[in-house]
């Protein structure tokens, strides 16, 4: 059973493949259960006639309400940060560059929600079929942002010494990211696009 960020990582993907099958896409799947994986992609779908790839970046500093955000239960309930995490080192002994320099994916689907269960409620939930996981996953706030990884990327590349560092421990594994203001981000990059909330559109689905 997953736990911590990589639970998080699994419900956004799964809130995000449904909504992509909910806007035509409905060959949109986990790129790991897909002969066309490559590096960075977490979902795979066609537009176009050609195959797109997608890095999921799942991020749970979204929250405003005071009560929740002191609640230690809620651990993926955080306070809206106003900024966004980049992975720039995977791992801390070896120096592998992080996901972002990595990833071969066409667009970085970049995924704030916050969720109103514990850890453990999120987990069964994660093993249950699509009519009960979306029908009682308590998804209270969120809001997807996609951006041109090449150009993202670019960006980061010569951008991200100016930021502050911030350890994130990963299945036993110590990482590190750039915390970069979300204005920042936004400036810079030109052809990002803000598709709003997306989780009340799968209800009715």
């Amino acid at each position: 059973m997953l736990r911590g960020t990589e639970l998080l990582h699994a419900v956004a993907e799964r809130v995000i493949v449904r909504y992509l099958h909910g806007r035509g896409f409905t060959d949109a799947s986990l790129a790991g259960d897909m002969l066309d994986y490559a590096e960075g992609i977490d979902i795979a779908f066609t537009a176009d006639g050609r195959r797109n790839g997608i890095k999921v970046k799942a991020d749970s500093y979204y929250g405003t309400d005071p009560g929740k955000i002191s609640d230690r239960d809620l651990i993926f309930y955080r306070a809206e940060s106003g900024t966004y995490g980049f992975e720039a080192i995977a791992d801390a002994v070896t120096r592998q560059p992080g996901w972002l320099q990595r990833s071969s994916a066409d667009e970085l689907y970049y995924y704030r929600f916050v969720l109103g269960q514990t850890e453990d409620e999120v987990a069964a939930l994660m093993e249950e079929p699509d009519e009960i996981f979306f029908g009682e996953l308590k998804v209270e706030r969120d809001s997807l942002k996609v951006f041109p990884m090449r150009e993202l990327q670019a960006w980061f590349e010569t951008t991200r010494d100016r930021y502050v560092s911030r350890p994130v421990v990963t299945s036993g594994r110590a990482a590190w990211h750039r915390i970069v203001p979300a204005s920042d981000v936004e400036s810079a990059v030109t052809r990002w696009r803000d598709l709003g909330s997306i989780f009340s559109s799968l209800e009715s689905r």
